[in-house]
Formats: structure tokens, sequence, C-alpha cells
């Protein structure tokens, strides 16, 4: 697939599933290395990158993913097919034939076609997709010896201004190669992700660059190239690779049988540390997350974490926003052991805490259909904290969401109720039950959030 435009980069985007705000993106500071060595002479600034692009690019694929639509004729309305493609990149990452990808390249696609650098085709099957970081892995069909691999390095020792390769397959016109340097690290909040740390990188990355490699200069997968921000839907300088720590979780997660990446949670939620806030605490500079909540009984709760602790650090990796603890705790595996820094009443303490999985059930099939009352036709579920994860939401929220909604239901005609509504209140009443929205008399005042908004619906 194209490397993924939003509807708005025309005007400025990011290109992506969702849209982000640049300004508001924070990254980790760079940490500036004495073992870094600049070219010393003319000779010197002649080095070729050739070694290591002989070395990593037999293992970056291209995808062709095709599917078939469902559509409606707009003046007609009959209903009908339409052909889809994509086009982007991958990795082999094991010899077997494991590639990774992102996972819009091949989202609703139902015949996937790779093509190796030698120009060999196999056809891939996915084995697990990720919606929530876009990696998707896949498993090439009809392999019969050793394939070429790139080596996925988790160790996390990048720093701002090391030099990076983008290898992928632009526009489609064949494997390209691209260099530039890692521009930030841990770049959270970009709207890619709730959960995503980014690699930012200024190597050029275009459509079709979807799912390629960025590798460093040993030769290493460090990230897989998923986003752009952009004017025109091309390369401005500004790309976004998904860790390899983060690819590593999804790939160990298929390869061992699983078909879903279980994300385990610390319990926690919090508000990131404004110079105002910094001021108000007496620290020396605003870095951290503040606690504002901490789920009864939760991972954080037992290891001791309380309102108004300050959470500077995750296993040594800085911590500045929900964003990048939520990446920090969901790359490792359910019951590990995490150190939390936090500083409290202005002392720096360490806290271990075991994170696990989220409570609840998020099996979105077990909604029960309300068949009378103002909300007849409404297929509703009780938020736990499972399900607001799995659909995307803050595992916090308490309510009611409306998972489907009969067209010709009173809960569509005579309310107004859409599908992802999260029903909070009845006349004022928080609901915390399905059961709470039978039978619903006319007159009943629903408060409802939709899409971040909050408003009220009347039972007519």
């Amino acid at each position: 697939m194209t490397m993924k435009t939003s509807t708005l980069a025309i005007t400025l985007a990011l290109s992506l599933a969702a849209c982000g705000q640049p300004d508001d993106s924070r990254a980790q500071d760079g940490v500036f290395a004495e073992n870094r060595i600049l070219p010393g002479d003319a000779s010197s600034m002649k080095a070729s990158f050739a070694p290591v692009v002989r070395q990593a690019a037999p293992a970056v694929v291209n995808i062709a993913a095709r599917g078939v639509q469902q559509v409606r004729d707009p003046f007609w309305g009959i209903p009908g097919q339409r052909q889809t493609g994509s086009v982007g990149s991958g990795v082999i990452v094991r010899p077997d034939g494991v590639v990774v990808t992102n996972n819009h390249v091949i989202e609703g696609m139902q015949e996937i076609r790779v093509t190796l650098n030698d120009r060999r085709e196999f056809s891939a099957r996915v084995v697990l997709a990720d919606a929530r970081s876009d990696i998707a892995v896949l498993q090439l069909e009809g392999v019969n010896d050793r394939l070429p691999t790139l080596p996925i390095d988790d160790r996390e020792e990048q720093q701002v201004g090391d030099l990076v390769l983008a290898i992928g397959n632009p526009f489609g016109v064949g494997q390209t190669v691209t260099n530039g340097i890692i521009s930030a690290l841990n770049r959270t909040e970009t709207g890619i992700s709730d959960s995503g740390s980014f690699i930012q990188t200024d190597a050029a990355i275009n459509p079709g660059n979807s799912g390629g490699a960025l590798v460093d200069m040993d030769g290493d997968l460090i990230g897989i190239n998923t986003a752009i921000f952009s004017r025109s839907g091309s390369s401005s300088g500004v790309g976004f690779a998904v860790p390899a720590t983060l690819v590593k979780r999804v790939v160990d997660s298929a390869v061992g049988g699983a078909t879903a990446v279980v994300r385990p949670w610390l319990g926690v939620k919090g508000e990131t540390v404004s110079a105002e806030i910094a001021r108000s605490l007496g620290l020396e500079r605003p870095q951290g997350l503040v606690v504002t909540e901490v789920w009864p009984n939760g991972p954080g709760a037992r290891a001791g974490l309380r309102e108004g602790d300050v959470i500077t650090a995750i296993d040594g990796a800085e911590i500045n926003d929900q964003g990048g603890l939520n990446f920090r705790v969901g790359t490792r595996a359910p019951n590990d052991t995490v150190e939390v820094a936090v500083l409290r009443d202005g002392r720096a303490r360490t806290l271990s805490a075991r994170v696990q999985r989220l409570p609840g059930d998020a099996d979105v099939d077990r909604a029960t259909l309300i068949r009378e009352g103002g909300l007849s036709g409404a297929q509703v579920l009780t938020l736990n904290p499972a399900l607001a994860d799995g659909l995307g939401g803050d595992p916090f929220a308490t309510g009611v969401i409306v998972s489907r909604v009969d067209s010709r239901g009173y809960a569509r005609r005579g309310v107004g109720v859409q599908a992802g509504d999260v029903i909070l209140a009845v006349n004022g009443r928080a609901v915390t039950s399905a059961e709470q929205l039978a039978n619903l008399p006319r007159g009943a005042q629903l408060t409802v959030e939709r899409r971040g908004q909050r408003g009220i619906l009347l039972v007519r």
C-alpha cells in the first residue's frame, strides 16, 4: 500500500490512519555520546553505504496485495463489489519466510504476493495483524531454502544523530535506499497511536515505503517505517518508524502461536508534567507523568504507586507522557516485572511492579441487544479496561458502549444513537451496566460521548 495518507494530506497531515499535530508531539532529549566519530578528512567523507546495503537489501521485499471491497451504487443503491489493491514493503526476519510489514499494507486484502530482492515471488498468508502497532506478520508459502534475513536489534542503543538507511519500495518503482539521521527518539503524541513511541528520521520515506526497513550502520533492523508527516503525501524529511522493541514483541507473539498481541498494563493514568506543574511540585524541570488515577488492586496499586506520584522512568527509559508509559509497558509480556522510578514528596524512589493483562472481557460479540424502550435496536456492552483498550479507548473509561445499531430500530430513528457512542448517564445518573438501558421511557435524557465530545440525546 502506498504510505498511508490522511484525507487532510493536502493541507497538513500525518500520512497514516490518524492525523496528528506535530507541535504537540514529544521526544526524549537526545543523548550525544562520545563514541560517535565524525569524518576526519575528505576520503572519509567518500565512504560508501554499499557494505550495509549489500548486507540488508536482500531481506527487504515488495508486497502487493489485492482485495474486494463491498460498495453500493450512490444513485441506484445497488450493492456491488470493487477491486482494491495496495503496494508496500516488508522485511524477512526469519529464514523460513516470516515477514514483517505494516498492518495497513495488508488490511482487508485477500491475496498477498511478496517479491524478493532477487525477483522470486511467493504467496503469503497473515499470521498476526496488530492494528494498534500497525505491524503485521506474514508467512511466505512454498519456501524450500533459507532466505536472507535482517536481525532485529531491540537493544535500543540508538542516539539522536546516528546515521540510518531506509530501504523500501517507494512509488512502486522498485527497491530504493535513502539515508539520513535519527532526528528524535521516543516520539509520542504523533496521532499515529495512543501507545506508540516512534523513531523519527529525516531519511526520505515516500508512499510505498510502508513496512520497509530502517537500518543502522551495523546492518540491523532498528525499526519499520510506518508514517510520514507531509503537506503533499511525499517525503518532507519527517518520517516515523515503529521501534524494533515493539516489532520483536509482535513477531515473537506470532511465532509463538498467538493470534493477538496481549498488552499488559500498569493500571495508572497520568498527566504530563508541564512547566506550570513542575513549578508547583518544586521540580527542576518539566519531566515525567503525574499519576492522577490508580486502578484499585491493579499492578501499580500493588506496587505502591499513589495519586500525585511523578513517574519519571520505566526500566531506566525516560517517561514524559501517557503514550510513552503505554508503549514502554506494552513492550513487556504479562507478569514481567518493571522498575518504576518515581518522585514522591520531592524524594526519588524505585518501585517494582508486575505488569498484567487488562482486567475484563474484550469480546465484542457478547453484546446485549435492547429489544424494548427508547434504545430498542441497539447492541451495547458494559465497558471494562480490556474492552475499552481493545476498542482503542481509555482503559479507565466507564459507561456502556454501543457496538451496533439497527437502522430500523427506535434507538437510531427516534433517538439518533450511533455505533461507537458511549452512554455515560441517564437523567444524570451514571450508567454502569447494560441493564440500566432497558425499557427507557420517553423524555429520558442520555449523556453521550461521541468521538471525544459530550452531548445530550433525548428519547422522544
